[in-house]
């Protein structure tokens, strides 16, 4: 079986709610995430993923994805992983992008970084380095992490560079799943957001 890696965004937070960039400050669940994390959870333990059983688990350790792997019921197979932390925004922790381009007009995350923080070149290695770990088994691998390392970890699974997460959203509690089509990495779905609507 050649590996699949499975993309759980966290549930929805009071900034996410907002529009906030939302890195390393540990924003808590809103009682609307907790409820999409079990359910997401009862998505991923019914037929046809059954739980996932031969999956290795891996979370953020921010609280937010921790207690979205909680909730979804795989915190006791889960190791967390500081490489699946959200982007260091640096200067723009806590804005929305309307604030940030009200002082740098047409600023684009992912075209001109953000000051202070994160390089685009550290999130892309990062993101490099989840790739090589999902790939180096033949197991399905299962991640809880955050939207922007995740639509990063997307484009180098793609083989794209990583300004290409800026053309794929990423919903709070969100399901996508990165697989293989004719020997090429392919997306099998994304931001698939069906199980909310239970």
């Amino acid at each position: 079986m050649a590996p699949r890696i499975l993309l759980a965004r966290h549930g929805q937070t009071e900034w996410s709610l907002a529009g906030r960039h939302t890195g390393r400050t540990d924003v808590p669940l809103l009682e609307e995430g907790r409820r999409g994390a079990k359910l997401l959870g009862e998505r991923l333990h019914r037929s046809p993923l059954d739980g996932l059983p031969d999956a290795e688990v891996r979370t953020s350790p921010l609280s937010r994805a921790r207690e979205t792997c909680e909730l979804a019921g795989f915190a006791d197979r889960a190791t967390p992983w500081d490489t699946l932390m959200e982007c260091d925004y640096g200067a723009y922790e806590g804005l929305t992008p309307a604030e940030i381009q009200a002082v740098r007009p047409g600023w684009l995350m992912w075209r001109d970084g953000v000051p202070e923080g994160e390089t685009l070149e550290q999130v892309s290695a990062r993101a490099d380095e989840v790739v090589a770990w999902a790939r180096s088994a033949d197991r399905d691998t299962l991640i809880f992490a955050h939207g922007h390392i995740l639509r990063s970890i997307a484009a180098r699974w793609l083989g794209q560079g990583i300004g290409f997460a800026a053309r794929i959203r990423l919903n709070p509690t969100s399901l996508s799943v990165l697989g293989w089509a004719y020997g090429e990495p392919a997306i099998e779905s994304w931001n698939d957001t069906g199980h909310l609507a239970m």
